[in-house]
């Protein structure tokens, strides 16, 4: 079922993807567990297509726009869009963003596969003076860890009167704090593990595109790779986003009163969350986002070791890498190798889930104060 477009964020969630309505129809797709298809028909193949996969990939495209295919994981989704360029072609993508995409970057470039300018994206001007030349334009959009916040109106401009194709990693953000297909990108990426699902225990990806052609060339990238999402994964995703614009409020809510309530503490410093009005990005989030997102990052006041010793205190908190789940996590970044060397050793990366917001004070304030 697609749901009409003028439709809310909270009915789109609930009501995408259905089967068709009729007497004793069911009332969620099925698991669809074929591999092999009778000849005639428009699947072919268990590898080509999926039942379970269409119903995941119209809800996304519900809120993104466009159309959706779902991908085995984000670094699959990640992969697949790169895997499409020609040899030599020239990558502009974030300095400090996701560690996963800039390692395969940074390996595609040793190899000589690909052409890559790293650049801060919060500078404008400094992407839009990499453009000449180049082929693909990634942006995130806040970055991961960082929370730098991209012009995407003007980056998308700039790019596009440059023939630059721009894909931007839309999984902080979610569609429901800023749609990059309606603002002319050509391609959007979701680690659907994160918020769309929300519940911490599928590994999925997305990729969504208005253009015909783009949405082909994507889809040969996932069959000839082999990059296809599992049916029972795809299942639990597409009921994940029952609850995603509730879950993601109250993870939005939580995560702006613990940023004001970090950036008053003794032991945490440089907090970075751009809906606090002191935030660098704050005027420019405001005037280009609904929200603020759900991720805080900070700083420990000590050395790598004791921010390690505050991420293993907490209680409620969990000390793990990932986000967007209904449970809250924390990380030092740094503790991976891969991580951009410009992220502070004690930076702290926060997901805010949706418990009590004083439960989660309670069990940072004393974590943080642990490992003193």
């Amino acid at each position: 079922m697609n749901p009409d477009k003028g439709l809310s964020p909270e009915t789109i969630a609930v009501t995408a993807g259905r089967p068709a309505s009729g007497p004793d129809s069911s009332l969620n797709p099925p698991i669809s567990l074929n591999s092999t298809f009778v000849a005639g028909g428009a699947v072919g193949y268990g590898r080509y297509g999926n039942e379970t996969w269409l119903a995941l990939e119209e809800a996304i495209s519900a809120f993104e726009g466009g159309r959706t295919l779902a991908y085995s994981s984000g670094m699959a989704a990640v992969t697949a869009v790169f895997s499409t360029l020609p040899v030599g072609a020239k990558v502009i993508a974030s300095h400090e963003g996701y560690s996963g995409t800039m390692t395969l970057l940074n390996n595609f470039a040793k190899a000589n596969r690909l052409k890559v300018s790293f650049v801060s994206v919060t500078n404008t001007s400094e992407v839009i003076n990499e453009l000449p030349g180049a082929t693909l334009l990634w942006i995130e959009s806040p970055t991961n860890p960082g929370l730098e916040i991209a012009d995407l109106p003007a980056l998308i401009k700039a790019a596009k009167e440059k023939g630059v194709t721009v894909a931007v990693d839309n999984t902080f953000a979610t569609a429901l704090s800023q749609k990059p297909l309606a603002l002319g990108a050509d391609i959007v990426m979701n680690s659907v593990t994160k918020y769309l699902a929300g519940h911490s225990d599928v590994v999925l990806g997305s990729l969504s595109t208005e253009d015909a052609a783009q949405f082909k060339t994507l889809e040969d990238a996932r069959k000839f790779n082999g990059s296809i999402p599992g049916p029972f994964e795809a299942w639990l995703a597409l009921r994940g986003i029952r609850t995603f614009p509730l879950r993601f409020q109250k993870s939005c809510e939580n995560a702006l009163e613990l940023a004001k309530r970090l950036s008053a503490h003794p032991l945490v410093r440089n907090v970075r969350y751009p809906g606090l009005p002191t935030d660098s990005q704050h005027e420019k989030a405001k005037a280009l986002m609904k929200s603020f997102g759900a991720i805080v990052s900070f700083e420990y006041i000590g050395d790598a070791a004791s921010t390690d010793k505050v991420c293993a205190s907490s209680k409620i908190v969990t000390f793990a890498t990932s986000l967007g789940g209904v449970e809250s996590l924390w990380e030092r970044r740094r503790r991976w190798p891969i991580e951009s060397a410009s992220v502070p050793e004690t930076l702290i990366r926060l997901s805010v889930g949706i418990e009590s917001v004083e439960d989660l004070w309670a069990d940072i304030d004393s974590a943080l104060h642990a490992a003193k």
